[in-house]
This record gives structure tokens, sequence and C-alpha cells, in this order.
């Protein structure tokens, strides 16, 4: 009797990292772990206007379907108001709500992509891509950052990876985990590429409006002079409301090829119809509550990033530049690898951290670190590692 096949997409290596099987092992013993990894703001401390989120997602028109492919006219209305009062030119017609941006990247990966053919991404960047790429038949390549100071595009790899068999570029602004905005220059140069090639650029941009600065005015890659530009966003982050399952991408460009990628994503989308009614009633409510809870975050965030800094400063251990985001890179002594450091800080301070590998960081002894736990419970994170990589520097 056979057995039946599952496809190559989901022979995953489904054994557990030694970071994982290590943080089981000290769970099991009945160890506290302190997790310094966290990305939920949802239990984090945040203040959110529940009465009024609450009230839209109870609204009584929420029990009528009326389902269209590319989201309620009225919720893809309050995203491109919302998204025009922060000097983002968006057309409500040109917008495509999704149930995620894990769902959005999927969308477009199928709409640029035959099987087989590639997008580029930036490297170090975060491994969501890869597990996406792998389930829609898509190849990934990479492009390269390099640290001097501050991070810097390295416009040689990109131009060496893009191949004849290149649909897109894939762009994270900010990127996670390294916090660092694309410069002017550099979107221009991704640009020309793009045009060049005749290439798609996607844009996750789910991070952009939590910038250290106060001050700071970054541009979104909506604006990139390039064939079609695909921002993507969300509730996620941009409202701190992972559970409500909502994001977006935002469609620009040339206009005869942004219609028809519009009219490709509604078709794909009408046989999905994943996003959920309740949250596109509730989301101009939702929407008026972003700038209070995302305000809070941002300012846990940043406030954290110098906290970092000040706690660290005259240690052994390098605070890499950072502009936005939640997360900052920690540079260690040279003495052991980035998993090496990792495991030896869970075992020895009960502090999780991220190895760098974990994001195709090439630099040795690097390690992610969260910026949004309270400024107390950060603080006992920061105490702990520093006494640790202390000792250790010490003892070498």
């Amino acid at each position: 009797m056979h057995e039946p096949q599952f496809s190559f997409r989901t022979a995953w290596e489904l054994r557990e990292n030694a970071l994982t099987r290590l943080a089981r092992s000290l769970r099991e013993e009945g160890k506290e772990i302190h997790d310094w990894t966290i990305a939920n703001p949802t239990v984090c401390g945040f203040s959110y206007d529940r009465q009024r989120i609450a009230k839209g997602l109870g609204d009584p028109s929420s029990f009528v379907y009326e389902p269209e492919p590319a989201g309620l006219a009225s919720a893809r209305h309050a995203v491109a108001q919302f998204l025009r009062s922060r000097r983002t030119n968006a057309d409500p017609e040109r917008l495509l709500l999704t149930a995620s941006s894990s769902e959005a990247y999927s969308y477009l990966f199928r709409l640029l992509c035959n099987s087989g053919e590639n997008v580029v991404v930036p490297k170090p960047g975060y491994p969501l891509c890869d597990d996406l790429a792998r389930l829609n038949d898509v190849t990934l390549r990479t492009y390269r950052f390099h640290y001097a100071g501050s991070w810097h595009l390295d416009e040689g790899s990109l131009r060496e990876a893009v191949t004849s068999s290149t649909r897109a570029i894939v762009v994270i602004h900010p990127n996670n985990p390294t916090g660092n905005y694309l410069a002017p220059d550099e979107q221009r140069m991704i640009a020309q590429i793009a045009r060049e090639h005749g290439l798609a650029i996607i844009a996750d941009e789910v991070f952009l409006t939590f910038p250290f600065e106060p001050s700071s005015t970054v541009s979104s890659c909506a604006r990139m002079d390039a064939p079609i530009v695909f921002a993507l966003n969300g509730l996620s982050k941009l409202a701190g409301l992972p559970q409500l399952k909502l994001g977006w991408i935002s469609v620009h460009g040339d206009d005869a090829v942004a219609a028809q990628a519009m009219q490709r994503l509604e078709m794909m989308a009408d046989t999905f119809l994943s996003v959920n009614t309740p949250v596109q009633v509730a989301l101009p409510d939702i929407l008026a509550c972003v700038d209070v809870v995302g305000e809070s975050i941002r300012l846990r965030v940043a406030g954290n990033y110098v906290r970092l800094q000040q706690y660290m400063e005259g240690s052994t251990i390098t605070v890499l530049h950072a502009e936005a985001g939640w997360n900052a890179i920690l540079r260690l002594p040279q003495v052991m690898t980035d998993e090496d450091w990792a495991l030896h800080l869970l075992k020895h301070s009960g502090v999780l951290v991220y190895p760098g590998h974990f994001f195709d960081m090439e630099m040795e002894g690097c390690i992610s670190v969260s910026l949004l736990p309270a400024e107390g419970l950060f603080e006992q994170y920061c105490g702990k590692v520093r006494a640790v990589v202390e000792e250790v520097a010490g003892a070498g």
C-alpha cells in the first residue's frame, strides 16, 4: 500500500534548533525565561482605545456579507485618507486589502513570478520571505547591506543579484532587524535598476512610522520612480494590533501597468476573500486610534534604543546604529559565534535573544534584541546580558 506524497514546498527541516531546545529544556526545569525577542505589542503594556475599537468591530453592518475582492470601498477609502494624511499619495482604487503582510507577499509572488523565477531580497533581513517564496515556487537571491558605522546598500551586489529571471526587488524600509531606512540616493538607485530591467518593487514598510528621531521625515518608497511599486503596511505594527489581521497593498507606478496589476490582484483575492467584514467596517475607528497607540509604541522603542546605548557604554558590547523599528543589533566580543553567545546568554542569564545568523547577518558575534519591553524589564535585560558578557570577556 502506497502512502500519500507531500509536496517539496512543505519539506521543511522540522527539528528544533539548539536555542529552541535549550529554552524548552529550561522551562521544563521550571526556570524563568526572560524573552528579549518579544514582538507582540499586545502583551507589552500599551494602552488601546478598547471601547472605540470594540464599538467599531460590533457595528451591526458587519452582519451583512457583501464581498468585494479588493476590500470594502469604505475601508479602502479610510486607508487612502490615512495614507494621504501622512504625505503618501494613495488612490482607493489602487488599494487591495489583505489578511496580513504575509498574504500580501504571497499574492505578489504569484502575480509576478512563474515557477522558478526569482525576486531579490536584502541581506541581512527577516527570514519570512524564505518560507513564503518556497510556498509559491519562487527563488530568492540576495543583495547586501554592509555596516560601517551605519548600514549602506551595496549597489554592486544588487546589480549582481538581478538576472534575466528576476521579477522584483524587495525592499524593507526600514529594515528588520537592522533598523536602517533606505537613503534617498539608495531609493533612486533601486528605482533606476528596476526601470533598466523592467522589475517591480515590493516595499515592506510596516515599521515606517517608528523612527527613533521624532523630527525624522522619511519618504515612503511609494514615491519611487519605478515601473510599479507595491507598498505594504497594515494594522499589525502600525496600530499594534496583529490579531485583527488586516494589511494592504498600495499600488503605484505607471498607470497602465498598475491598472493591469490591480485587475489580476483582484481576481486572485476573489478566490480567497480572506479579509473579514468586521475589521473592514471598524477600520475608520481603528485608524483614528493609530496616532495615540502608534506614538506610545514609537516613544517606547526610541527611548529603549537610547537606554540601550547608555547602558552598554563603556562595555565590550557595541550597539549598532539604527534609525527605526522595534529591534536593535548588539555586537559582542569575538570570542564565540553568535549562536554560541545566544546559547550562553540563555543558559547563564535566562535571557533569550536571537543570534544574528537567524537574519542572514555576516558579521560575527551579533545578536538581535527587542525594543518593545517596558522600561523596567528592558533595563533588567540590559543588566543581565552586560554582566554575563563582561564575565566572559574578563575571563578571556
